[in-house]
Formats: C-alpha cells, structure tokens, sequence
C-alpha cells in the first residue's frame, strides 16, 4: 500500500472512531486520548491528519451532514405540495438530531465559534468539504421553498437564508427536546418545569416552519 493510500485509510480510521465514540458517549465526553485508543495509535499521530480537535470535529461533522443530506433525500418527493414536503423534511431532520444527539451536540460546537476562528482552526479544505455537506442538506428546503414560492403558497424573499434559519432554529428546538422540560412561573417569583413530550414539540415546529414559509413580506 502506497503512503497516499495509507495515510487516507488512517484518517478514515479516526474519523470512524471519533463518530463511534460521540454516538456511544456524546461530544463532550470525548477525548483525543480515547478515540487514539480506539484506533491503537498514539495521540500525536491524529495531530498529523488534523490541525486539531476542531477540525476532527468539523470533518466528523461533515459525516452526519451527508447521512443526513441522503436521509432527506429518500423521505422528499417533488409530485407532492410543497407544504407536505416541508412538513416532512422538517420531521425528518428532527427525528434524525432526537436519534443523533452527537450530531446535535457537534453541530452546535461548531455553530457557537466565530467564523473567522473557525477558519483559523481548521483547513480551507475542510470548511471547503462542510460548506458543501452543509448546503447539500439545505438545498432540500431551498428546493421545496422555491416550489411554494412558483405555486404561490410560500413568500419567501431569500429561500437560502430560510433554509439556513430552520437548520439552526431546528439545531436548538433538539436540545429542548433532550432535556423534555418547559419553563414558566407558576407563581410570582417561583419557577415551575413541565415534561415535553417529543412529538408535541415536533407539532409545533412543523406549524411553525410553514407558517413562516407562507409569511408575507412587509
């Protein structure tokens, strides 16, 4: 086996670990020093393939975002009224991050960096290859807002930038969804919490997404 050749298998290797270990114990819990253990190399040796743990991070990212991208793909059919398909990408792509919190969790780890830290931190080959999962991932919704927009159902001004406001507004409804607890006040100066059931907030998200795709401009 050529160099090339080796070292791809490697960073293949590692990427395989580091998605094993977030699905099994969460982004948080894991470290350089478990997911090298995983693969039986030294620590050092994942610094030779990525910058640092950033970028290990956003290159396991750009894994869930095509499985992802093909999990849209296989629920969305264009015959069907725009409103259904967005109804059912939007279902999709929560039950996807409720059955992934990892991907959740490693999605918003990237998402709360500046963008120029980011682009310090990790190579312009790899912004490059999460750009294009990323997009990859939005185009479903661009897609289907452009439909409604052609049919008249939607009024939509910048469906790009829709497409990426339901990605991030989706991002942090699963984090409420994992915690399954609301807050209010249920007497003055006294907090309360309530259970969430998962499908009464994936209800609710789906009337929000196309009440904000039929929304008229000002």
């Amino acid at each position: 086996m050529v160099v090339s050749e080796r070292r791809a298998e490697r960073k293949r290797e590692i990427l395989e670990a580091t998605r094993t270990l977030f699905d099994e114990r969460g982004v948080r819990d894991a470290q350089i020093e478990d997911i090298a253990r995983a693969v039986g190399i030294n620590r050092a040796i994942i610094y030779r393939h990525f910058s640092g743990k950033e970028e290990l991070f956003a290159e396991t990212l750009v894994g869930y975002l095509q499985e992802l991208d093909r999990t849209l793909a296989a629920v969305d059919d264009p015959t069907v009224d725009p409103e259904q398909r967005l109804r059912t990408i939007t279902a999709t792509f929560l039950d996807f991050g409720a059955a992934l919190p990892a991907f959740v969790d490693c999605a918003q780890a990237l998402l709360r960096r500046r963008g120029e830290e980011l682009m310090e931190e990790v190579s312009q080959k790899v912004m490059i290859d999460l750009g294009l999962a990323m997009a990859g991932c939005l185009n479903h919704a661009v897609e289907i807002l452009q439909a409604g927009v052609a049919s008249g159902q939607f009024h939509v001004r910048d469906p790009n930038l829709m497409a990426n406001i339901f990605y991030t507004q989706a991002l942090g409804v699963l984090n409420l969804a994992t915690l399954q607890l609301s807050v209010r006040e249920e007497n003055p100066g006294l907090p309360a919490v309530d259970a969430v059931p998962f499908d009464e907030v994936k209800s609710l998200v789906l009337i929000a997404a196309v009440a904000m795709a039929r929304g008229t401009e000002s």
